[in-house]
């Protein structure tokens, strides 16, 4: 996943950086490298899957709940 970002003629070095830094983030580089960054086990990968799946759930009863008062 390399990000290649080549500088314009007359771009400020402040715009080049943005740019980059939004190309970084819509590819998911950022994300990729911290899930990397430890040796998980795959059962703890389930688990944390299931963990996510559990938490997004509560999240979507806490905005109904919060649309609906």
């Amino acid at each position: 996943m390399l990000q290649v970002t080549r500088k314009d003629d007359k771009e400020s070095l402040e715009n080049l950086l943005r740019r980059f830094n939004k190309k970084v983030q819509l590819a998911g580089v950022l994300g990729v490298a911290r899930r990397k960054q430890y040796f998980e086990k795959p059962l703890s990968k389930r688990e944390a899957r299931e963990i996510a799946i559990r938490k997004k759930n509560r999240k979507d009863a806490r905005a109904k709940q919060f649309i609906y008062k």
